[in-house]
């Protein structure tokens, strides 16, 4: 599946915008960083064959400008011979060899700004690459946020369910038994002969308190 149908379209491109609208972002992230990690393979390979054929252009102007050189110096030779007609032949040679020179001048201009054509979409596309990564570490990690927190969500519901519920009610059920038989194990109990005696002494105390506020009130009590 081929995303983006040429280069400019993939340094044009808004990668956010595309991924908001997208089913499967993490998909289309994935598509997109394999077509540029493809389509930056290929121009790497472009930019090396046209540095290669630079070099080799190199070489050969640097050939041609010794086979000049040699012409030249023939000519010079030929006419201290008083060979001038051999000396206009080297001369003719000098010529054709030069235009050939500035043949590869051309070409080595142009294989130039082929070259710095192709680095220059090399660096664009690398950028480019480099913020897909992003957004897929991003996107990676908010997946793995959200699956935490569906497993979160589904551990709560599951401890909201009629089970646990009916399994809390049932343990306090248990406990609020044991409190009642613990507030029944005295309950019914016939008091011992020291309790009733106790008893009876507190309230014996508490007649003998009302007796004294009485014949208290009866003294402060004005005469008629």
């Amino acid at each position: 599946m081929s995303i983006f149908s040429r280069f400019r379209d993939i340094v044009n491109s808004n990668i956010n915008s595309m991924l908001d609208q997208a089913e499967d972002p993490e998909k289309l992230v994935r598509l997109m960083i394999q077509e540029m990690e493809d389509t930056l393979i290929d121009l790497k390979a472009s930019c090396a064959g046209a540095i290669a054929a630079r070099k080799k252009s190199g070489r050969s102007f640097d050939d041609l400008t010794v086979r000049i050189a040699n012409w030249e110096n023939k000519a010079k030779l030929a006419i201290q011979k008083g060979r001038e007609e051999l000396a206009r032949e080297a001369l003719v040679e000098k010529r054709r060899v030069s235009e050939g020179v500035e043949s590869l001048e051309k070409e080595t201009t142009q294989l130039d700004e082929v070259i710095r054509n192709y680095q220059t979409d090399i660096t664009q596309l690398e950028e480019k690459l480099t913020s897909a990564r992003e957004k897929q570490r991003v996107l990676v990690q908010r997946h793995i946020h959200a699956q935490h927190k569906t497993r979160a969500q589904e551990q709560i519901r599951r401890s909201e369910t009629s089970d646990a519920l009916l399994r809390y009610e049932q343990f306090e059920a248990r406990v609020e038994r044991m409190e009642a038989d613990a507030e029944l194990v005295n309950y019914g109990r016939k008091p011992s002969l020291e309790e009733q005696f106790a008893q009876l002494e507190r309230d014996e105390e508490i007649e003998r308190e009302l007796a004294a506020l009485k014949a208290s009130g009866q003294t402060s009590a004005p005469q008629a």
